[in-house]
């Protein structure tokens, strides 16, 4: 089983990493960090700019998780050009076979959120897992 993780380059996202990380170590499972933020429409190759973003996340990954051969294994999954997020987040949770789902969540004004919808709802409803939301400090 393993620790499925919402990672955006945000401040609600590095408190998802860091949860989903801490979590992972808790557990003894297996992370899996998913790049889900939204592919930019005028990126050629969100795929690659996804992956590298990822690549910069790894040394921090692998601080958290623990040098030593009882540290949990880790996977950096890229966004999927044309998912939605929480779409893709909930497939490799599937995929995964998750344990749980950590996301960040930021507050919205409510017409923010009538007017956008909510991702971060669609996976608290939809997950095939417990989610743990977290919050920035």
């Amino acid at each position: 089983m393993s620790v499925v993780v919402g990672f955006a380059p945000t401040r609600e996202g590095r408190a998802a990493l860091a949860a989903g990380l801490a979590e992972a170590v808790r557990r003894g499972s297996r992370v899996v960090v998913v790049d889900n933020r939204r592919a930019d429409p005028d990126d050629p190759d969100p795929r690659a700019t996804s992956t590298a973003a990822l690549e910069a996340l790894r040394p921090e990954v692998e601080e958290a998780l623990g040098a030593d051969a009882a540290a949990p294994a880790y996977e950096l999954r890229p966004l999927t050009p044309g998912a939605e997020p929480s779409a893709d987040l909930l497939a490799v949770a599937t995929d995964a076979g998750a344990d749980v789902v950590v996301i960040g969540l930021r507050r919205r004004t409510p017409v923010g959120k009538l007017i956008l919808g909510s991702g971060a709802q669609r996976i608290l409803f939809d997950a095939p897992c417990p989610v743990l939301a977290v919050k920035p400090s």
